[in-house]
């Protein structure tokens, strides 16, 4: 690819949430309406990480179906020629760049990862292929030379040993390999982290995998419901609006939602609140948005079927297939699985 690849995906092991929809979903629709032309993005589904952990497989293939059909109806342009839009497993070279990495990837190193030993934590059986997924990661990576990936601080080891274990093999074999930029470079296109956190509980992140139903707005959820959840949401008794989630995490909150929706930064939002004492009038402006911007994505979803998404997918993941099998024949050569130019 002769422009520089930004790589983004979204699990879709789970109904979507609205922090799913400001913190992944709308980055990467305005990702693509500043920056495409000049990058080459590609958006993926990434279902083979969504079986790492149990998740209802019998509605996997339509979640991730779905997903695509929600980004469509945020604003995505799924014609865009700078833009690719494809289903993990729908790309062998994933799974098969993956064990080749794998090779070249140490155990201690895998074995320090912070997020698998938080998710196997107080587990009874974790799955190989938990304990394997930064491998996985990389090969997501590094098939199509993607220099960006905008990912959350969780993800920022599983992307420091992506770009070791292309040296490595660079090293070792010569330039199979464009290394992703460092954590730091990779701020261009990851600059808010926005991270959405429960309206009931707002310590921790808006999720549908926990049983917080007051706390979590569903992106099909009626948009009237999920107002009254925004009105009901935990605040505190300071009674003065600043954007502190230290000390005031509820009300940062808002503000972040407030911000993300109106695409403004949350410097201009805390600061137009700051002061504010009222804080039915925050939560009234904040129900207002959600309200208004669930209406519009479930409007326009209707109008994507399932069978279009359908569509749209497997005329990408054509194009992807041959991109991803260049890449993958020149690693298999290099590291003697393929006769040289065969």
């Amino acid at each position: 690819m002769a422009k520089e690849v930004i790589l983004t995906g979204v699990r879709s092991n789970a109904e979507l949430t609205l922090g799913n929809l400001l913190g992944a979903i709308l980055p990467l629709v305005r990702l693509q309406q500043q920056y495409s032309g000049e990058y080459q993005i590609n958006a993926f589904m990434p279902d083979l990480h969504s079986i790492t952990t149990p998740t209802n497989y019998e509605q996997l293939f339509y979640r991730t179906i779905d997903t695509l059909r929600f980004f469509e109806a945020a604003g995505l342009k799924l014609d865009d020629p700078n833009t690719l839009i494809y289903r993990q497993s729908y790309i062998p070279a994933h799974s098969e760049l993956t064990w080749i990495l794998d090779s070249f990837i140490y155990y201690g190193e895998l074995s320090r990862m912070t997020q698998f030993k938080e998710k196997s934590q107080g587990q009874k059986s974790v799955s190989a292929s938990l304990f394997n997924y930064p491998a996985l990661m990389a090969a997501d990576i590094l098939l199509y030379d993607a220099s960006y990936v905008p990912v959350g601080e969780d993800q920022r080891q599983h992307l420091e040993l992506t770009r070791e274990v292309a040296m490595r093999m660079n090293s070792r074999f010569g330039n199979l390999f464009v290394i992703p930029k460092a954590w730091d470079e990779q701020v261009k296109f990851n600059k808010t982290g926005v991270r959405i956190r429960s309206l009931k509980n707002p310590q921790f992140k808006m999720s549908k995998s926990i049983s917080d139903p007051s706390g979590t707005i569903l992106l099909l959820d009626n948009p009237k419901e999920a107002s009254n959840k925004i009105l009901a949401a935990t605040t505190d008794s300071l009674g003065n609006v600043n954007y502190d989630f230290k000390n005031q995490p509820g009300i940062s909150n808002l503000l972040q939602i407030i911000a993300t929706i109106k695409n403004q930064p949350i410097e201009e939002i805390a600061q137009y609140w700051k002061g504010e004492t009222s804080y039915s009038k925050l939560k009234q402006a904040a129900a207002e948005l959600v309200e208004s911007v669930l209406v519009e994505i479930q409007t326009n979803l209707k109008l994507f079927s399932r069978d279009e998404a359908i569509s749209v997918l497997a005329k990408h993941e054509f194009k992807v297939r041959d991109i991803a099998n260049m890449k993958l024949a020149s690693v298999q050569s290099s590291v003697g699985l393929r006769l040289k130019n065969s």
